[in-house]
């Protein structure tokens, strides 16, 4: 039986899951980045190591912003603007991802130091562990399918 929270505690229960993502996800990035550094060094030298740092970079950060988007928009569930803040701070955080994003394809476009193919591989490839891990931690989270949910006392027999 799961024991009951108090009313005033309107944390989301997503938050472990959330975390968990970012834990993962984090590790992983790990992986990839040393995997996709050492591919690029092998096949494009040292422009291919800088470009698979920068790409696997590039897919964590925009990755982890919405998680911890989230993460940080959740420290506002007691409060009764809830709803409205925890969309503005989600939806900034992707217009945010948008904005970094056009900006570095532009400034890293002519870029004669880089590798584009080695870039572009590693920066999916970092994606691509971040939705497997995101997916996994998801599936095997123990969540309710209602959460945060109240319901009401069942009346005494009288």
């Amino acid at each position: 039986m799961t024991e009951r929270r108090p009313e005033s505690d309107r944390t989301p229960t997503s938050n472990p899951v959330l975390r968990r993502a970012l834990l993962w996800g984090g590790a992983l990035a790990a992986v990839v980045l040393v995997v996709s550094a050492v591919l690029g060094l092998v096949f494009a030298g040292t422009e291919g190591l800088v470009s698979a740092l920068i790409g696997t970079l590039m897919a964590v950060v925009f990755m982890g912003i919405t998680a911890a988007s989230i993460l940080f928009a959740n420290r506002f569930a007691s409060s009764d603007l809830f709803v409205g803040a925890f969309f503005g701070i989600v939806l900034g955080g992707w217009i945010l991802k948008f904005i970094v994003f056009i900006v570095l394809v532009v400034v890293l476009r002519d870029a004669d130091w880089l590798n584009p193919t080695v870039l572009f591989l590693s920066l999916v490839a970092g994606v691509i562990a971040s939705l497997v891990v995101d997916v996994l931690v998801v599936a095997k989270s123990r969540m309710p399918y209602v959460s945060d949910v109240q319901l009401p006392k069942p009346p005494h027999d009288e």
